[in-house]
């Protein structure tokens, strides 16, 4: 059994280079985001309770969360390990993951501020069919996929950003240096090319 964390900044790539490593090590990759908007809409009785949280504008609390975790881990396909998505995102979730499933390596993929604001202020999104770009890769406006306009998504405003950044490093610093201080950890610079960070990744995880 192999279960592995991805931790990392947003668009530092850590979804993409997660799901890569779930395909290749056939392991199920839990996105604590995911599993509560299918939770949600499947109506069980956890996705309610988050539900009710998130409709009174409030954060869903670790106990709903760390439930969702408990109950999925314990799915016949988690019988080999998981890649963990996200999660924990703090040192109280750490301490209840040891009460779920034992850790093997930690992935903290790094990117310097300034590299998240760029890469998460310049992505666009199409309203229309969900297709995503960048400005550094498009001649303009227009979806190359439907020919609607492509917008800004609110969380990728660059204030927003950089709040979103003070948060991640606040709760995610005390969380890396407890995973290296029981030498979990493997950071990897993820500044480069995407084939380069994908080598890193798998250097670090599958030799």
């Amino acid at each position: 059994m192999r279960n592995i964390i991805f931790l990392g900044p947003p668009g530092s790539g850590k979804g993409t280079h997660a799901e890569k490593i779930s395909r290749a090590m056939g392991l199920p990759r839990l996105s604590t985001g995911d599993m509560l908007r299918e939770n949600i809409r499947n109506g069980t009785p956890l996705g309610i309770e988050a539900q009710g949280y998130m409709d009174a504008g409030e954060l869903v609390p670790d106990t709903v969360v760390i439930a969702m975790i408990r109950k999925r881990v314990l799915e016949p396909d988690c019988a080999n390990g998981v890649i963990f998505d996200g999660f924990p995102r703090t040192i109280a979730q750490a301490e209840a993951l040891k009460e779920i499933a034992p850790v093997d390596a930690v992935v903290n993929m790094t990117l310097a501020d300034a590299q998240v604001v760029q890469r998460m202020s310049g992505r666009r999104v199409c309203p229309a069919c969900g297709n995503t770009s960048h400005t550094d890769w498009m001649r303009d406006s227009i979806c190359a996929l439907c020919g609607a306009e492509m917008t800004q998504r609110k969380d990728d405003a660059p204030e927003t950003v950089l709040e979103r950044l003070r948060v991640y490093h606040a709760q995610t610093k005390p969380l890396i240096d407890h995973y290296a201080a029981q030498n979990l950890l493997h950071s990897i610079d993820s500044g480069g090319p995407v084939t380069e960070t994908e080598a890193r990744v798998r250097g670090a995880l599958l030799t």
